[in-house]
């Protein structure tokens, strides 16, 4: 057997259906279903530009930030506190990552809040909170968020992580070492075998830390809903690795002597460059296992899927069906993203054509999310033509510009009238009733 008929038979397994397989078939091929997806998205070169932008961005935005940060903690006596974990991020560079770490510290302190006068903290509030929409954005890429959060929230939601999120860190750190040095914990310790597994304990706790960071970035960055679990096991892989990278990192740097010597005084610099944007990378790449892992039936063979009228025309009727038959047994409606595991396809695909049903009036955003998907109208004044018209219809007016020359235009016209002749009488309601 060749390579070439090897490589079919392995993408042949790779886009099996699940219920051909059983056990532990299925949950190997689910984990190399995602990984496949996780090394496409990176071949493509799109998650190391947003990986690279961040850098761009965390430079001119980390000093205003945690400017913003330590000033809440250092009101309320805990940035003693929060300094180390300054220091520990840095770590891998070895003694220039402390020197780097000093001299933010300086800067830091050298940014008086208080005397800044409106302006000058307005500017700090904007530079801060254009940080978090920069890896918003990103984040949103990864999860085909089409839709950023509104003013509104980007301001109250950005604030509360810059200034509300240090303090939950620093109040979980404090927590932790009361717990860790109090007498009920130290009389346990002498008890075998709690004692290794509260020392094994203490030393996976920074682990733990990174994992519920990442948990809480993966859960509240994108613009969507994210389970929990899926964004448990995305900072697993991600913490495992972000550790990992920490220790090859540091190796580097100490078998790095021939950069300072090309480079001298910029090889600081360059360092924290390729250290940054090595963090940012795993954080992104984290994120991309645990949308894959929520979406799993949505993994294709190409990142960029390609469509066509057909599907366009199927998924219509597909979600009206199912929308309207709901609404018609008067059930609970279906969420977009409901919709979106129910019919196993892309999202992209779904949520294209569920934007052309609202915007033809077919579809109607309820609840108190604002993502439950009704009829816009009775189900007997939605014709089966409605429908096909509306997965046919062009949002750009792009149609408009095509002149068919000769009979191609007739053509092209009777087949839109014979549409109308066959099922504009056709409504929905009856399909469901009579089908």
């Amino acid at each position: 057997m060749d390579w070439k008929n090897k490589i079919e038979s392995l993408e042949l397994w790779l886009f099996s259906t699940q219920k051909e397989l059983t056990g532990g078939a299925q949950w190997l091929q689910r984990m190399a279903r995602i990984l496949f997806a996780v090394i496409r998205d990176m071949l493509s070169g799109n998650l190391t530009l947003h990986a690279m932008s961040l850098v761009y961005t965390t430079l001119l935005s980390i000093v205003p930030m945690l400017a913003l940060s330590f000033s809440v903690v250092k009101a309320m006596g805990g940035h003693n506190r929060l300094t180390p974990l300054l220091y520990n991020f840095f770590e891998p560079m070895g003694p220039q990552g402390v020197e780097i770490a000093d001299n933010m510290l300086g800067f830091v302190d050298n940014i008086k809040v208080g005397v800044l006068g409106s302006v000058g903290l307005a500017l700090l509030v904007y530079t801060a909170i254009s940080l978090v929409q920069k890896i918003e954005r990103s984040f949103n890429y990864v999860w085909r968020a089409a839709e950023p959060r509104s003013f509104s929230q980007r301001f109250t939601n950005y604030l509360s992580v810059i200034m509300v999120g240090p303090l939950l860190v620093v109040s979980a750190i404090g927590m932790t070492a009361t717990i860790m040095n109090s007498s009920l914990v130290n009389d346990v310790m002498l008890i075998e075998p709690f004692g290794v597994l509260i020392a094994l304990l203490s030393k996976l706790m920074p682990f733990v830390l990174i994992i519920a960071a990442f948990t809480f970035v993966y859960m509240f960055m994108p613009n969507t809903k994210v389970r929990f679990r899926s964004a448990l096991l995305g900072a697993a892989v991600g913490g495992t690795i972000w550790q990992m990278t920490g220790v090859l990192f540091a190796s580097f740097v100490v078998n790095s002597a021939k950069y300072e010597a090309i480079y001298s005084g910029f090889a600081v610099g360059i360092v924290l460059l390729i250290w940054l944007y090595v963090c940012w990378l795993i954080l992104l790449l984290g994120s991309t296992i645990a949308y894959y892992d929520q979406n799993f039936n949505h993994i294709t063979r190409n990142y960029n899927v390609k469509s066509s009228a057909e599907i366009y025309e199927k998924l219509a009727m597909a979600i009206m069906l199912d929308t309207a038959g709901r609404f018609d047994q008067a059930e609970k409606p279906l969420t977009q993203r409901e919709l979106d595991s129910k019919l196993k396809v892309p999202a992209i695909l779904t949520r294209g054509v569920v934007d052309k049903l609202l915007n033809n009036s077919l579809l109607l955003l309820v609840g108190e999310d604002g993502e439950s998907l009704v009829p816009a109208r009775s189900l007997d004044k939605i014709s089966v033509y409605d429908v096909l018209k509306a997965a046919r219809s062009d949002s750009e007016k792009l149609s408009g510009r095509l002149i068919i020359e000769g009979r191609g235009q007739l053509i092209y016209d009777s087949i839109d009238h014979t549409m109308d002749d066959q099922f504009s009488h056709i409504s929905l309601q009856q399909v469901l009733r009579e089908g």
